[in-house]
């Protein structure tokens, strides 16, 4: 199994940050940051870091501890990564 990952866009998480209606030092804490001072590193300044596939599957699963693994998948694309997984050839969106 392979995964093509293209992480969601610094805008796409100061949108998500604004629909959580959450404070940087809130955002931080889901996603494994020190403070709000790392999360700024991903969302500002004149090139942001990448948001990792494990750090924005684990603010999906932390988000939602109930959730299958294809529904935190499903939930970092709504966010607006793109996760296409590769089982056996076939492409799923």
């Amino acid at each position: 199994m392979s995964i093509r990952y293209v992480p969601p866009t610094p805008q796409n998480l100061r949108d998500f940050k604004d629909r959580l209606g959450y404070t940087g030092d809130q955002m931080a804490a889901m996603f494994g940051l020190a403070g709000n001072n790392q999360w700024r590193k991903y969302t500002s300044g004149n090139e942001p870091r990448p948001m990792s596939l494990p750090m924005l599957f684990l603010a999906g699963a932390l988000l939602n501890r109930t959730a299958t693994v294809d529904q935190v998948f499903q939930w970092c694309r709504g966010v607006g990564a793109v996760i296409d997984l590769d089982m056996d050839g076939d492409m799923q969106p």
